[in-house]
């Protein structure tokens, strides 16, 4: 995998504040999600060094950002981010436990931003920045909103100057916010319009919050205070939905609904959007809420015209159009996905593995190429009811389901999602690890393999499956013989599209 090179992808070319990478070492939490993700380049782009914190090393952190250090570490482990404060001037603080259900992202949250406040003020670090919520004090917020101004206020308690930046939804290529917001209006004819729809809100680009992140580390003025970010738009989220409507030239119809149910329009915009309800659920609990900016200091510090809300969505669909998306939501969904356990770390075999193989005269390359277009909008080219199926059953559990997809149609990169998997390991034109992320009573793994045998080459496709008691035992064999029928003609179908 190349690393990013698109010099349209650099959202800080026009910012009017200078780099100062004399300054010393970036620390930047959170890399592998979808903010960080966008900010780690931009940082590199003008001359930061720049220190990547992640809980798990793999060779993809490299791959992607050749120019970064990688350092392991964990938030809610102590001695860990001492190691990682080593030598750092600024640390951006770009992490949430928010995916971990209402039962624990609060107290995780909090323990964290105590112990991140702690190791920075230990070990001499300069500056933290963070980018919380955006919400009225005065009201009463959701859990979210509350727990984001929380990690705010621990992170101020300490010694070391934090600066802290409060948006309300991003909107940007990737994000679930303009993903829930596009499918919605989009496919749903009829819109039903409960009161906490027409609370205000001021969304803001992708591009204007990693502008405003980089401006507030490179303008000392903002050390150690608060601001509010903010796009140029107020509008209401049924406004936000009409917009987008003509925008598409639909027709869609709003109508109020007495009926205000959280969980009941978090599952019927799952059926619409391609994001889980758990997180639909947790972005709506802030609708409640006017998130408006209430003053806009931020934009005397740092000068820039932040975009309108038409224009947010039009850059947003552009990236889209071009299979440009760098970073996704998905890309931190489900939570703790990198700690789970890796086949090669197994140190007994699965007990039960099954293989289906097709021997074929294609190039081993475009094989490859067919088995790496599998899921998301193209699905997985045959017994496609199946698939959706068994991620509707998912989704009733409250797993992840299909709606994921992908983050791009035509590229892969280890870790990336597709559907209810998320890739493992990959080595081009010869094997495609996934790891399944649904709901299971066990462990499982999908292996692509391709074998070149002189003038041809086999394709196998390798299940793999750690039983958890009886009940696993009993899932491995009631799946199995569609295991069989769905296996075989994927293969055919790879081969076909090969």
């Amino acid at each position: 995998m190349e690393p990013i090179k698109d010099s349209e992808y650099h959202f800080c070319r026009d910012l009017p504040t200078i780099p100062q990478p004399e300054m010393g070492r970036i620390l930047v939490t959170g890399a592998t999600g979808y903010i960080g993700g966008r900010l780690v380049p931009e940082l590199i782009e003008r001359g930061y060094q720049v220190r990547i914190m992640v809980r798990v090393l793999s060779p993809v952190h490299q791959e992607r950002w050749p120019d970064a250090e990688i350092v392991v570490a964990d938030v809610l482990d102590v001695v860990g981010l001492k190691n990682a404060f080593k030598g750092i001037h600024t640390a951006y603080y770009l992490i949430h436990s928010l995916l971990l259900g209402k039962k624990y992202f609060e107290s995780a949250d909090v323990q964290g931003a105590i112990n991140f406040r702690n190791a920075a003020e230990e070990m001499g670090v300069q500056r933290i920045i963070y980018l919380g919520g955006l919400g009225d004090l005065r009201s009463t917020l959701s859990p979210h909103l509350r727990s984001r101004i929380e990690v705010g206020r621990e992170l101020e308690k300490g010694k070391v100057p934090t600066t802290i930046l409060r948006a309300a939804i991003i909107l940007g290529s990737g994000s679930a916010s303009y993903e829930i917001l596009i499918n919605t209006a989009k496919k749903m004819p009829i819109i039903p319009i409960p009161f906490w729809m027409k609370a205000q809100c001021q969304p803001i680009a992708i591009r204007d919050v990693i502008k405003y992140l980089v401006g507030a580390l490179e303008c000392f003025e903002t050390t150690g205070k608060s601001f509010d970010i903010g796009g140029m738009d107020v509008l209401t989220y049924d406004e936000m939905l009409q917009i987008l409507a003509k925008m598409f030239g639909k027709k869609t119809i709003s109508l109020p609904s007495f009926f205000s149910g959280l969980r009941f329009f978090a599952i019927l915009a799952n059926l619409f959007a391609p994001v889980p309800w758990p997180i639909i659920l947790a972005l709506l609990e802030g609708l409640r809420n006017n998130v408006v900016c209430q003053d806009n200091a931020i934009m005397k510090l740092i000068p820039f015209k932040p975009l309108t809300y038409k224009e947010s969505i039009i850059r947003a669909m552009s990236r889209e159009e071009q299979d440009n998306v760098h970073t996704r939501w998905s890309d931190a969904y489900p939570p703790a996905h990198s700690l789970a356990i890796k086949l090669n770390e197994l140190k007994i075999p699965p007990e039960f593995i099954k293989t289906y193989s097709l021997v074929n005269t294609k190039n081993a390359a475009d094989i490859f190429s067919a088995v790496c277009r599998i899921g998301g909008k193209e699905g997985w080219f045959q017994n496609n009811w199946m698939w959706r199926l068994r991620g509707m059953a998912d989704s009733m559990l409250g797993g992840v389901g299909m709606v994921r997809g992908r983050r791009s149609s035509s590229e892969l990169r280890i870790n990336d999602v597709i559907d209810f998997w998320r890739v493992e390991d990959m080595k081009p034109a010869r094997k495609l690890l996934l790891r399944a992320e649904m709901k299971l009573p066990g462990k499982a793994w999908l292996e692509f393999d391709i074998d070149q045998r002189g003038y041809s080459n086999q394709l196998s496709i390798t299940a793999y499956y750690i039983p958890s008691g009886v009940l696993g035992n009993i899932y491995w064999y009631m799946f199995l013989p569609f295991h069989g029928i769905i296996f075989k003609d994927l293969l055919k179908q790879i081969v076909m599209k090969g």
